[in-house]
């Protein structure tokens, strides 16, 4: 901005570009994001997420800006370092870049301290992943948590098994849904909305369904593991990623909504795939 010095001289200062939104700007703050074309890009996505009737789902929005591992451990909806308030824990090791967040892909981890069973909604939740990692082999779980005792999971991942994509929403043996697609590339959403429909999406496209009964209450007792599978960590991931989210379940329309919004933050980012 213009303004006067002491003496009437007229100087030039930097002008300070923030987030216009409130939560886009607790973000900004906490996360110590000064670049301002960042500042943008996370400013537009909050308010493309509200403008949807998005943003009132998520329960917790990981949108790995600023290049760092302290940057990139903040909640977009509760920007706070606390468990409580889901900021991940990162374990093992990883590579923090202004693209995104890369797992090594054998013992790489981040916790997100959300726990399925008390967060979420019974038969009323999504995982959402933006991988910018191509794989061509191995089975590697993007996120998810388990209770392997009962059979009750909810987990994405972009190479089932090493040959495709899946989404278990509720009981594995009953709730599994596959899809031969091996492209690793972009955003994986999966979502149950009711009982009876859960659906696995790539890029807004509809991958898979399953109109099979669920359990009544299919929630794991556990925390959802971002590059693992959890229980314990099983399944390391070894893509990048760029966005995740976890919330209530999304509609046909709200995922090509996520996807709208993620890829035009992505491309401002000029990280994009």
């Amino acid at each position: 901005m213009n303004g006067r010095g002491r003496w009437g001289v007229k100087i030039n200062t930097p002008a300070i570009v923030s987030g216009d939104d409130a939560d886009a700007q607790a973000f900004i703050t906490a996360a110590g994001i000064t670049n301002s074309t960042q500042q943008s890009a996370i400013n537009t996505l909050v308010t493309s997420l509200k403008g949807y009737g998005i943003w009132t789902k998520m329960k917790a929005i990981y949108p790995f800006v600023g290049g760092t591992a302290n940057s990139h451990k903040f909640n977009l909806k509760h920007p706070e370092d606390a468990t409580y308030a889901f900021r991940l824990g990162f374990n093992g090791g990883w590579t923090h870049t202004s693209t995104g967040a890369k797992p090594n892909g054998t013992n790489a981890y981040a916790d997100t301290f959300l726990n399925a069973l008390t967060s979420l909604t019974n038969n009323n939740y999504h995982l959402a992943h933006y991988s910018r990692t191509q794989k061509t082999t191995g089975g590697e779980v993007d996120m998810g948590c388990g209770e392997f005792a009962t059979a009750k999971m909810i987990a994405i991942d972009q190479y089932y098994a090493g040959a495709g994509k899946a989404f278990v929403a509720g009981d594995y043996n009953t709730s599994l849904i596959t899809n031969a697609d091996t492209n690793t590339l972009g955003m994986i959403v999966g979502s149950r909305t009711s009982q009876t429909s859960a659906k696995l999406f790539m890029n807004a496209v509809q991958k898979g369904s399953t109109l099979t009964l669920s359990n009544p209450n299919i929630q794991p007792n556990g925390k959802f593991y971002l590059g693992a599978n959890n229980t314990t960590p099983i399944e390391y991931s070894s893509k990048e990623c760029a966005f995740a989210s976890i919330g209530d379940g999304l509609t046909d329309t709200e995922v090509a909504n996520l996807y709208t919004a993620v890829q035009a933050y992505q491309t401002t980012l000029g990280r994009q795939v």
